[in-house]
């Protein structure tokens, strides 16, 4: 949290954020979804190398009621992805109170 927002950092070096990344609200939750593929040749003069590496994860965080899909944002830098999602004006407002607690 950072004063009003909930903030979401990832890092994800070495990925193209407009393919590999797929963020999104869904049923009061934000999912990130990420692939990553990488290929590696080496040729040479009798010999010829090749290595393939994927991976791909998805990450289901929980957020506040009222949060508007349409209030949150994402970014990407430096292969870091940033997600923000402001808290909604009632959750600010909203009051606590203590809870006692009972000896058996």
């Amino acid at each position: 949290m950072e004063g009003n927002t909930v903030v979401v950092r990832a890092e994800l070096p070495g990925i193209d954020p407009d393919k590999d990344v797929d963020v999104t609200v869904s049923q009061g939750a934000l999912v990130i979804k990420a692939k990553r593929e990488e290929k590696k040749e080496q040729k040479e003069k009798d010999t010829y190398r090749s290595e393939f590496r994927y991976g791909s994860f998805v990450r289901r965080i929980p957020l506040p009621d009222g949060v508007q899909e349409s209030d949150v944002t994402a970014s990407y830098k430096d292969g870091v992805l940033e997600v923000r999602a402001p808290m909604p004006d009632q959750a600010k407002q909203s009051t606590s109170s203590k809870i006692p607690i009972s000896r058996a």
